[in-house]
């Protein structure tokens, strides 16, 4: 997909491990279970499509406090896992303008992500938990994230055995923001927002655990 006008990977995006799932949507979102379809649709881009939001009020509505819009890929689970992507803000809605990415999913009510939001507060911009509860954050980031209307490359690394969490925003040598949690393992990955609208692009998830 050369036209198109996402980024190449940065520097050091790109990582060891097994390669399971690779999506650049030029073949559709077949490969993907919404929360909710009507939020979602793919867009054109210089020649290449990337799959995005295009309303930020949804019909889901989760048991618990927890985003709205969310995007699991279907058939894949993993526990150790570098998942790379690159997503676009398509709308400023000012401090809690977000990108939210899920890991470990076990089910709706259980599962972390981790909210790219503008301004940092105990709702935005922190790594989360939701389990059998609200979400409540797993980090106290204080850290923007620098949205603004270009591509931006996000790595998420997560070691279950250690418990590390680490998220990568543009700069894939220093986190953007990190913790150690060991409530959930293997589960699902995903994309979104609480509320917001993204376009994503060149998804791929590496399986790092031991033995694959």
């Amino acid at each position: 997909m050369p036209a198109f006008s996402a980024p190449a990977p940065a520097d050091g995006q790109e990582t060891a491990g097994q390669l399971v799932f690779e999506d650049d949507f030029e073949n559709g979102a077949g490969r993907w279970e919404t929360t909710d379809d009507t939020n979602w649709a793919l867009h054109d881009h210089d020649g290449g499509k990337a799959f995005g939001l295009v309303r930020r009020n949804s019909d889901y509505n989760p048991k618990y406090r927890s985003p709205h819009n969310i995007a699991l890929v279907k058939d894949v689970e993993v526990a150790d896992f570098v998942l790379t992507l690159q997503v676009k803000s398509t709308l400023d809605t000012g401090g809690h303008r977000d990108c939210c990415l899920f890991f470990n999913h076990q089910d709706p009510e259980h599962f972390y992500y981790v909210h790219l939001g503008a301004r940092p507060d105990p709702r935005s911009g922190q790594i989360m938990i939701v389990d059998g509860a609200a979400r409540k954050p797993l980090t106290t980031n204080t850290r923007s994230t620098p949205w603004d209307d270009d591509w931006h490359n996000v790595k998420i690394v997560r070691d279950t055995q250690k418990g590390t969490i680490s998220i990568y925003f543009d700069n894939m040598q220093e986190p953007h923001m990190q913790t150690v949690d060991k409530t959930f393992g293997k589960g699902r990955l995903g994309i979104g927002s609480f509320d917001d609208m993204n376009d994503f692009d060149n998804v791929k998830i590496y399986n790092t655990s031991q033995g694959n």
